[in-house]
């Protein structure tokens, strides 16, 4: 598709398409949907590297701010056939919660903010830091736990 075709199909100037093909342009999360959606992508084909093995971890700068810190990344994808679940958890020391496994399909989404999540999936423990995220099928055994010092609080998306 030509870049003329783009700008009349998205609605994006022809101009802004230069720029941002170039890499010379900050753009706003919002022009970038209208980009995806006149080439009938997801937003984060846009952005994920070509060469990624693992299609649900993106992991991506979208958008930097004027002011030095200020950004948005973009850290996972999962498709959902109803909806998206957001929740935010705090587990204080030595607490734990066990979960059933969930209907095929499911997936669960983790954003480690504060301490240290052990996420159990099966036997198998994935311990989760400050910082960090990790997304898994939650049609299996799972449960949360804090083994650390410290609360550990994290936001998690149960996509459904």
């Amino acid at each position: 598709m030509s870049q003329t075709a783009l700008a009349d199909k998205s609605g994006v100037s022809r101009r802004m398409l230069v720029a941002i093909e170039a890499g010379e342009k900050n753009v706003s999360l919002t022009t970038l949907d209208r980009v995806a959606e006149a080439l009938d992508v997801a937003f984060s084909d846009l952005i994920q590297a070509p060469d990624v093995r693992d299609h649900s971890r993106i992991n991506e700068l979208a958008w930097a701010g004027t002011i030095p810190g200020s950004k948005a990344v973009l850290l996972a994808k999962a498709n959902a056939s109803r909806e998206v679940e957001l929740w935010e958890w705090r587990l204080e020391p030595g607490e734990h919660y066990p979960s059933e496994p969930d209907a095929d399909g499911w997936s669960e989404q983790f954003y480690v903010f504060e301490g240290c999540l052990t996420l159990m999936v099966g036997d198998v423990p994935h311990k989760i830091g400050t910082g960090e995220f990790f997304m898994f099928a939650s049609n299996q055994p799972h449960s949360y736990r804090n083994d650390g010092p410290v609360a550990v609080r994290f936001v998690r998306n149960v996509v459904i």
